[in-house]
């Protein structure tokens, strides 16, 4: 395999930024070559201009969704973050045995462990008030994962004491070293694809809008466009939460800061 020139480099940058809104700066090289490398040997292509050319004639749309699904996945863990899951429990408080739903929405959930640590603290805060979580990834091999809901059981060091013990079962036989997330949580968590860079479908108004550790990818206006979005997603009074590396400083005046990383539709 030919390695990767500038020039096709560029093609891809403008690929995955139309597809994704997703930002790929130079320094990204080896990465596109690590994760397209494999797929330029299924299709028997010896170099990357090819294989752009594969995806650019629409005769194989799944292979455009592969290319995707490998130049959009990203690390996560259980509890990222745990100041924010702290947060969001202070919230839920305040909701008990209301009657109506409480909405969470993982918005870049990847292969779902934010969105299980999510059900997790609404599970253990909210009592008899009912609530859902939705995750949402423009990956569908992340999403068929999440959905899946098993996990190398490394990936457990982050999740409390009590939570490991009370949601997730531990693996036996073939599945031994893996966690599996508890079926009652699995029941309130529904994944679906959505790409932020598009209109949204319906998916209905939420309390609590993540999304995190994502935006770092998108330029300046690619990330009004989405957050404007998911605004109107969210109800008024209901908060925003981004990570802590991120900010909407400059980006939207429609969310007021409550707390780092954390924002507030108002009234």
């Amino acid at each position: 395999m030919r390695p990767i020139s500038s020039a096709e480099l560029a093609k891809f940058q403008q690929f995955i930024f139309d597809s994704a809104g997703i930002t790929l700066s130079a320094s990204k090289k080896e990465l596109v070559m690590g994760r397209l490398g494999k797929r330029l040997g299924v299709h028997q292509l010896d170099n990357f201009s090819d294989y752009f050319a594969l995806l650019k004639s629409g005769d194989d749309p799944d292979e455009v969704q592969m290319a995707v699904d490998l130049l959009t996945t990203n690390e996560t863990y259980f509890f990222r973050e745990m100041k924010h899951f702290d947060f969001l429990r202070s919230r839920l408080q305040e909701a008990r045995n209301r009657s109506q739903s409480y909405r969470v929405w993982s918005a870049a959930s990847s292969s779902g462990e934010e969105a299980y640590s999510l059900a997790m603290v609404m599970a253990d805060t909210l009592a008899a008030t009912p609530w859902e979580v939705l995750g949402t990834d423009i990956s569908t091999k992340v999403l068929t994962g999440a959905t899946r809901a098993l996990y190398p059981m490394e990936r457990a060091r982050h999740i409390p004491a009590n939570y490991l013990r009370r949601f997730c079962l531990k693996g036996e036989g073939a599945y031994e070293g893996k966690l599996l997330i508890a079926r009652e949580l699995r029941s309130r968590v529904n994944f679906r694809q959505v790409n932020l860079n598009e209109a949204l479908p319906h998916v209905g108004q939420f309390d609590f809008i993540f999304l995190r550790n994502v935006m770092i990818y998108f330029n300046d206006e690619t990330k009004r466009q989405v957050v404007g979005r998911l605004i109107n997603a969210l109800k008024p009074g209901a908060y925003f939460c981004v990570g802590h590396s991120e900010s909407l400083n400059g980006i939207t005046q429609e969310l007021e800061c409550v707390a780092p990383s954390v924002y507030r539709r108002p009234l």
